[in-house]
C-alpha cells in the first residue's frame, strides 16, 4: 500500500472510530434500560476494534481489508 493509501485509510479509520464511540456510548447507556440493546452495542464494539487495527497496520495490502471485487464469497 502506497504512503498516500495508508494516510487516507487511516483517515477514514481514525473518523469511523470516532463517530462509533459516540454511539457505543449512547448504546452503553441505553442498555441499562433496553438489555437487548447489549446486542447492538457489541457489535459497534467490534467495528471499533476493527478500525482501531487498520490504524495500527499499515503494512497491510489494500487486497486484504478491501470487499471482494466479485461479490460476497460463496463457501466451498
Amino acid at each position: 500500500m502506497g504512503q498516500a493509501s495508508g494516510e487516507r485509510a487511516k483517515e477514514l479509520a481514525q473518523n469511523l472510530m470516532e463517530i462509533l464511540t459516540s454511539y457505543e456510548e449512547e448504546f452503553m447507556a441505553l442498555e441499562r434500560d433496553i438489555p437487548s440493546v447489549g446486542q447492538m452495542r457489541r457489535a459497534v464494539g467490534m467495528t471499533i476494534a476493527e478500525a482501531c487495527y487498520l490504524l495500527t497496520d499499515q503494512n497491510m495490502a489494500q487486497a486484504q481489508w478491501a470487499p471482494p471485487a466479485g461479490g460476497p464469497i460463496r463457501p466451498a
